[in-house]
């Protein structure tokens, strides 16, 4: 999403690399106090960069469900102290907990790609990739197509997921009981939905590998760029920032 917040001025280098470090903190992070934290801090970030609350809620509207089902199943399969007993089962105290981390983990991390995706256009993603993979060009890693690739496979996930709502709308109108049955019936009914799915995104890549063919499209050496990256010291000030924080995140687990 365009904006001029110092967020979207930040190099795709740093958003990158921030977004990584990131990743791996959370990882670090045992407590669900930590994680909820990171999870109000990253939300916050996200809102001082001019994205709405309510969208960015949106965004994350299906990976509640497998959240709560990292929290069910942790609760009843985790050995340890338990809470209360339902016939056989045992709800422990260690099975929430843990289930508690993975369900913000897994909203974090999706939360944090979005901040990136939405924060940074896919040109300059595909730029601050390259940049930060070009140290494994010279063991033959072609870097710039793989950037390239990650940065298609991002622009098109708002496209697909518009396609999907379209396809399902129109499967409901025309009487398929998808929210209807059991389980393997409800299985069975993706499929409508699946087969024009991935004929449409065969479709799309189809299109744009011709369209970058008649451009003449040859990445790699030698390509220029209408936008220099620049590294200034609000990059260096924001890396330094996020590593202070989770520092700080983590000494709460020696406080509480």
């Amino acid at each position: 999403m365009p904006g001029n917040s110092f967020l979207h001025k930040l190099d795709p280098r740093t958003k990158l690399s921030v977004v990584g470090l990131a990743m791996v903190a959370i990882f670090l992070l045992n407590s669900p106090l930590e994680l909820l934290v990171a999870g109000v801090a990253v939300f916050l970030l996200g809102v001082m960069a001019d994205l709405k609350a309510g969208f960015m809620l949106r965004g994350l509207r299906f990976v509640w469900l497998f959240a709560f089902f990292s929290i069910v199943f942790n609760m009843f399969l985790v050995p340890g102290e338990p809470i209360c007993s339902w016939g056989s089962w045992n709800i422990t105290y260690e099975g929430l907990e843990r289930g508690t981390a993975m369900g913000l983990r897994l909203l974090l991390l999706v939360l944090l790609t979005s901040l990136l995706s939405l924060t940074t256009s896919p040109i300059l993603l595909t730029d601050g990739m390259e940049k930060l993979l070009s140290p494994w060009r010279r063991l033959g890693i072609p870097t710039h197509e793989l950037a390239m690739v990650s940065t298609i496979a991002l622009r098109f996930v708002p496209t697909l997921a518009q396609e999907t709502e379209t396809i399902v709308k129109v499967q409901l109108a025309r009487g398929a009981a998808l929210d209807r049955g059991n389980i393997m019936q409800r299985l069975r009914s993706i499929m409508p939905i699946m087969i024009p799915l991935f004929v449409s995104a065969f479709r799309h890549a189809e299109d744009l590998a011709w369209a970058m063919e008649a451009r003449c499209y040859r990445g790699g050496q030698g390509r220029t760029r209408l936008r220099e990256l620049s590294f200034g010291l609000n990059d260096i000030v924001a890396i330094v920032a996020v590593i202070v924080f989770f520092i700080l995140l983590k000494a709460l687990e020696f406080v509480f």
